[in-house]
C-alpha cells in the first residue's frame, strides 16, 4: 500500500493509491457540500448542481461530454450525499488525464444553459416519483424525517418540486462560487499511477481556482424518537427502525461497527436467524450503519406480510435492545464470528480499485488522513466481548429516546 497525500497552494487536498500492475485507474472528487448549505427555499439546489455539472461548458456541449465518456470505455458517475457531493470515474490508466481534464473542465466552466436546467428539473422530480414508488426508500426516508426533524439529516437530499421550481441559474452559480472552493474539496485516484505526476495534473487543472470557505464542523445533531405509520398498496409491509449511534469518527467506531454485524450484517446475525431462520417471519432483514460528520443511526430494514408487520417491528426493538446495551451481549463465538466477517469484507472490497479511492476520499474527509488497513484491522482484532458490552451499556443507555421506526404498507386485514 503506497500512500501519498499532498494538499495544493490553493487547498485541494490530492491523495493516492498505487496499485502496481493495475491496467484501470478511479478517480473521485469530493465536495463538502449538501443539504448543509441550503435553506428551506434552496431545498435540493445542491442535488440540482450535481445534474446540471453534465450539461455544457464553455467548450464542451453535453453531448461532448457524454461521447469522451462512453469513449474512454469506462463509467462516470455522480451523488449528492448529506455531507458532500462527489463525481467518480472508473477508467484505463491511460485515460486518467482526460477525465481529470473532463472533470475541472465540468466544475469550472459549467455555463447552466436555462433549457438544460428545465430538463435536469424534470428528471428530478421523475426521479422523486420513482423513488416514492419503492416503498421501503419511502420507509427509510420517511425514519430520517423522524429521527433528525427539521434538520439536514433528516431532509430529503433532492428537496421536493416545491422548492425545486423556483431554484434558478443564478442559485446555482452562488452555490459554486460560495460552496466549490478548493479547502472543500478532496481529489483522489487509485490504480495504476505516480504521485507526484497526480499532483502535477491536478495543480495544472484546477490552479485557478481560489477562496476560502467559513463552513464549520455542525454540532451533534438532535435525535428524536418516534413512529410513523404511512399506507402503501401493495403486498408486504415495509419497516425501519433506527436506534441513535454515534457520528462517523466516533473514537469506538470499530465496537459499532461490530455490534451492527451481529445485529443484522448477515444470515448469522441475530435479527435473520431470529425472524427469517426460527420463524419465518420476512424474507429479508438487515442492518447498516448510516454515520455523518454529526450524527448516526443503525437502520434496520426489511418486509414482511402487513398483518404481521408489528409483531416483527416488536421483536426487531426488542433482539437489538437485549444486544446493544447489552442484556444478552455478545458471547465469544458470535464476537469470532463478526470479527472474520468484517476483517474478511474489508479484504475482499480491498480488490476492487473503485473501493480503494472511495476510503481514500472518505478517511480524508472525515480523519484528515488515510487510515492504514492494519490499524483497521487491529481496531477489529482487539475488540472483546466485554469491551463491545461496556460501550453498548454506556452509549445505548435511555433505550425509549434512542429508537424510532417507520411502517410503510397496507392496513392489515
Amino acid at each position: 500500500m503506497t500512500i501519498g497525500l499532498s494538499e495544493l497552494e490553493n487547498g485541494i487536498r490530492v491523495v493516492t493509491e498505487a496499485i502496481p500492475g493495475s491496467r484501470s485507474v478511479a478517480v473521485g472528487i469530493m465536495v463538502g457540500t449538501g443539504p448543509r448549505d441550503e435553506n428551506d427555499r434552496q431545498a435540493g439546489l445542491a442535488h440540482l448542481v450535481e445534474h446540471v455539472l453534465f450539461h455544457g461548458t464553455s467548450t464542451r456541449s453535453s453531448g461532448d461530454i457524454s461521447r469522451i465518456i462512453d469513449t474512454m470505455g469506462g463509467r462516470v458517475s455522480a451523488f449528492t450525499g448529506r455531507d458532500y457531493t462527489c463525481f467518480s470515474g472508473f477508467v484505463m490508466d491511460d485515460h486518467r488525464t482526460y477525465i481529470l481534464d473532463l472533470f475541472s473542465d465540468m466544475l469550472l466552466n459549467s455555463i447552466f444553459p436555462e433549457e438544460k436546467l428545465i430538463t435536469e428539473k424534470q428528471v428530478i422530480i421523475n426521479e422523486q416519483q420513482m423513488a416514492a414508488d419503492q416503498p421501503g426508500e419511502q420507509a427509510l426516508t420517511t425514519l430520517k424525517s423522524v429521527m433528525w426533524p427539521d434538520h439536514p439529516l433528516g431532509c430529503k437530499i433532492e428537496g421536493g418540486p416545491e422548492s425545486i421550481a423556483p431554484l434558478s441559474r443564478e442559485d446555482i452559480i452562488y452555490h459554486l462560487h460560495t460552496c466549490y472552493l478548493p479547502d472543500r474539496m478532496i481529489i483522489a485516484f487509485a490504480g495504476n499511477l505516480e504521485h507526484e505526476d497526480i499532483v502535477a495534473q491536478v495543480r495544472d487543472c484546477f490552479w485557478r481556482l481560489t477562496g476560502r470557505s467559513v463552513r464549520q464542523i455542525p454540532a451533534e445533531a438532535p435525535f428524536c424518537s418516534g413512529f410513523v405509520r404511512q399506507g402503501y398498496n401493495g403486498n408486504q409491509a415495509y419497516f425501519s427502525v433506527g436506534v441513535k449511534a454515534p457520528p462517523y469518527s466516533w473514537p469506538d467506531r470499530y465496537a459499532i461497527h461490530l455490534l451492527n454485524t451481529a445485529l443484522g450484517g448477515g444470515m448469522s446475525s441475530r435479527l435473520y436467524r431470529s425472524l427469517r431462520e426460527e420463524r419465518g417471519l420476512v424474507y429479508d432483514v438487515h442492518s447498516e450503519y448510516h454515520a455523518y460528520i454529526d450524527g448516526g443511526a443503525l437502520i434496520i430494514s426489511g418486509s414482511c406480510r402487513p398483518d404481521g408487520v408489528f409483531t416483527v417491528v416488536d421483536e426487531v426493538l426488542d433482539i437489538s435492545r437485549s444486544l446493544l446495551t447489552a442484556a444478552e451481549p455478545l458471547d465469544e463465538e458470535e464476537l469470532w464470528q463478526v470479527k472474520l466477517y468484517n476483517i474478511g469484507q474489508y479484504h475482499v472490497d480491498s480488490e476492487d480499485p473503485f473501493v480503494r479511492m472511495s476510503r481514500l476520499l472518505t478517511q480524508t474527509f472525515y480523519f484528515g488522513r488515510v487510515v492504514p488497513p492494519e490499524e483497521i484491522v487491529r481496531g477489529l482484532e482487539t475488540a472483546t466481548t466485554a469491551s463491545l458490552a461496556a460501550v453498548g451499556r454506556d452509549y445505548f443507555q435511555n433505550w425509549s429516546d434512542k429508537v424510532a421506526a417507520c411502517v410503510v404498507g397496507p392496513e392489515p386485514t
